[in-house]
């Protein structure tokens, strides 16, 4: 026959013969209702704590803390047991006066008209950061990404803004975590090893529905590797962020223009899905200068009704990722896995070069996309149709942008720094568009700092025309 149940947590009891007085329960007492004695115990010769629980409300820390197996011991009666419950079955759902906070919308400011920038592609990212409203930024140096950094320690203290060199990647995530939980637009620069150690933090923030932008500057690995640009870490921003169920927009960059746009854009979408995402960059995308224009407008950021802000009106919201019920912790992964479809739906990009009446298709992003997009144009100089697919968005991979042209590509060739990771995610993503039996997939790989050039892949497409002809 099972016990009841009590309710009440139960207080405790000490044991005065077991008790030596050692004061580890005194020091995690909250409300001090435990002190040290006065009296020694003539059995131990000892002299044991004594216990005021008027104020004491059974949270069982102090039995916990003590070292002695029966120093301390619950109050329970005779035939019962206690088991811990939910405060809000308990009492019923909490109270406060605190009304639900209203949002405060985001506003585009004018800026005057300028001349192109000559900037590298680190540094197109972090203005684009700052144009976006991001006025906090944490992380830890990193080659080749630091200088994105280093131009946001010099001109966030000029904009009221904070730039914070963390202990580590590691820390770097979690003051994230809590920045993006006050609904501030943040954001963080790193490079591969630096990316793999925020992976549980990314997690975190997932399942907490708390907004940041990642940019990772993409260098060679395994391990250490080199600072030299590799495409590394595809399979990591799309598919390993983390244990779970988690997911994350990747925009992948091909121009340091693109580092300001899509910089600004990961910032609109973090904020629209509640959700981080990822700018993958590479070591020659991050160091490599080009010609930026500014947009016209820029972004005074608001405030969202969900934000943990401390005040009296946020009062009601709560940043967690935790559910101890099973039935609570799939229910939340269905509501994600919506949140993710609806990614899918909505954010596909990608640009096509020459796509419409291509036979052969180059699939490419990043700076192997530069290559590429040479490598299509000096073929299309020699009578040969092939055209550039650059997904921009790695994840969601732009599937709806490609299958229109399947009708006519005879032959794609997946160019890319890294062993298949850009080809993995092409091919899961006709699998899933029920696209079984696709034209034929070849491909041009390097690794670790080298990167496809534009004659190989001119080559590589003229020998496989001929074998045709």
């Amino acid at each position: 026959m099972s016990q009841p149940q009590v309710s009440e947590r139960p207080k405790p009891f000490v044991f005065p013969e077991y008790c030596k007085g050692c004061g580890r329960c005194i020091d995690v007492c909250s409300k001090h209702c435990i002190s040290l004695g006065t009296e020694i115990n003539p059995q131990t010769g000892l002299i044991p704590i004594v216990l005021d629980l008027e104020a004491c409300n059974g949270c069982g820390l102090c039995i916990t803390a003590c070292p002695e197996p029966f120093g301390l011991q619950p109050q329970v009666q005779p035939g019962e047991d206690y088991e811990l419950q939910d405060p809000a079955h308990l009492f019923g759902a909490r109270e406060t006066a605190a009304p639900h906070a209203e949002p405060i919308p985001d506003e585009l400011v004018d800026l005057p008209a300028t001349a192109p920038l000559v900037i590298k592609g680190n540094y197109a990212a972090a203005i684009g950061a700052m144009l976006a409203g991001c006025r906090h930024v944490y992380g830890y140096p990193i080659t080749p990404s630091t200088e994105g950094a280093e131009l946001m320690a010099k001109l966030l203290p000029k904009l009221d803004g904070v730039f914070l060199q963390a202990v580590s990647e590691v820390a770097t995530v979690n003051i994230m975590y809590g920045c993006g939980g006050a609904g501030l637009p943040c954001l963080t620069f790193t490079s591969s090893p630096g990316f793999s150690l925020m992976l549980e933090g990314i997690s975190y923030m997932i399942g907490s529905e708390v907004p940041g932008v990642f940019l990772d500057i993409m260098r060679g690995g395994p391990g250490l590797g080199n600072i030299a640009p590799e495409q590394s870490d595809i399979k990591l921003a799309c598919r390993g962020l983390g244990h779970g169920n988690t997911h994350a927009i990747v925009l992948a960059p091909s121009t340091p223009q693109e580092m300001l746009d899509l910089t600004m854009l990961a910032f609109q979408l973090s904020f629209k899905y509640r959700n981080p995402v990822v700018i993958l960059g590479d070591g020659y995308l991050g160091q490599m200068t080009g010609r930026v224009t500014l947009p016209r407008k820029m972004v005074r950021p608001g405030r969202p009704q969900w934000a943990v802000w401390g005040d009296h009106d946020h009062r009601r919201n709560l940043i967690c990722s935790i559910y101890l019920s099973e039935q609570e912790l799939e229910d939340h992964n269905k509501y994600l896995l919506g949140k993710y479809a609806e990614m899918t739906a909505n954010e596909q990009r990608a640009d096509l070069f020459h796509c419409a009446d291509a036979e052969t298709l180059i699939v490419a992003t990043t700076t192997p996309a530069q290559m590429a997009k040479g490598a299509v144009q000096q073929l299309r100089q020699k009578g040969v149709k092939v055209g550039l697919f650059r997904p921009v968005t790695l994840w969601p991979f732009p599937i709806q942008h490609l299958l229109p042209l399947l009708k006519r590509v005879e032959r794609i060739v997946v160019v890319e720094a890294s062993n298949g990771q850009l080809e993995d995610e092409l091919r899961l993503a006709l699998s899933q568009a029920g696209v079984f039996k696709p034209p034929l997939i070849e491909h041009v790989r390097h690794y670790g700092g080298v990167l496809p050039g534009q004659s190989e892949i001119v080559n590589r497409i003229l020998a496989a025309e001929e074998v045709v002809s």
